[in-house]
C-alpha cells in the first residue's frame, strides 16, 4: 500500500497584527514518506529524490540544531542559489520533473533531515 501525504503551512502573528494564515498543499497519494539524516560537506552537495515508484511532491530541509554553516539551495551546482536559515526548516514544492537538487554547504552540517513528502 502506498504512502500518502498531507501538508499544511500555519502562519500566526501577534502584536501589532493579530491573525492566523493556513495554507493547505494538495494531498500526495504517492509519497515516497521518507525521512533521511544526511552531512553535508563543504562545497556543492548533490540531493537525489527517492525513486522506486513514489514521487514526491515536497521536501522539508531541517538543519541541526546550533548549526553555523551557511547552506544554499541550487538547482544546480553553478547557479547563485537562495540562501536558507542555518538553522529554520525549510519547505519546498517540488515541481514533477524534479530529480535531485544541490544543498551547497559553507561547512560541515552534521545532522541536516530531509522529510521527502
Amino acid at each position: 500500500m502506498p504512502t500518502a501525504s498531507a501538508r499544511t503551512q500555519t502562519i500566526t502573528f501577534t502584536g501589532d497584527v493579530t491573525a492566523t494564515q493556513t495554507n493547505a498543499a494538495l494531498q500526495n497519494p504517492a509519497s515516497p514518506g521518507v525521512s533521511q539524516l544526511i552531512n553535508l560537506a563543504i562545497g556543492s552537495n548533490v540531493i537525489a529524490a527517492p525513486i522506486g515508484g513514489a514521487t514526491p511532491v515536497a521536501v522539508t530541509i531541517v538543519p541541526p540544531a546550533g548549526n553555523v554553516a551557511p547552506i544554499t539551495l541550487k538547482g544546480i551546482a553553478g547557479d547563485t542559489g537562495i540562501a536558507l536559515h542555518p538553522t529554520d526548516p525549510s519547505t519546498i514544492a517540488l515541481g514533477s520533473a524534479v530529480v535531485s537538487f544541490v544543498l551547497n554547504a559553507g561547512g560541515v552540517v552534521t545532522g541536516l533531515r530531509l522529510i521527502w513528502s
